[in-house]
């Protein structure tokens, strides 16, 4: 698409471009994931077996359903590649870990 078409659109839309952001975003995380995976030399099956879990999910969770992954499930996957998982929440700029 060039600048001039980009232009003749008119004004960008905030929604479409939230959805677009986050599924970016999705996308690196799962790319993370993935790296994560293959850097303790697991294969997907390798570690569903340690998650106690389908080779199908740790592949849908490797290519953008992170935030929909039970918080057990991504805890076993730090675990498995020799991390942690912490999880928090964030209030008015102030965090507090809750895992």
């Amino acid at each position: 698409m060039s600048l001039e078409d980009m232009l003749a659109r008119g004004p960008v839309d905030r929604e479409e471009l939230e959805t677009d952001k986050e599924r970016l975003l999705e996308e690196v995380r799962a790319y993370r994931l993935r790296e994560l995976r293959e850097g303790a030399a697991l294969t997907q099956v390798e570690l569903a077996e340690r998650l106690d879990v389908s080779q199908n999910r740790v592949s849908k969770i490797e290519h953008g359903a992170v935030v929909r992954a039970q918080v057990e499930t991504l805890r076993r996957y730090a675990e498995a590649v020799g991390g942690e998982l912490h999880v928090e929440i964030e209030i008015a700029g102030r965090r507090v870990e809750i895992a």
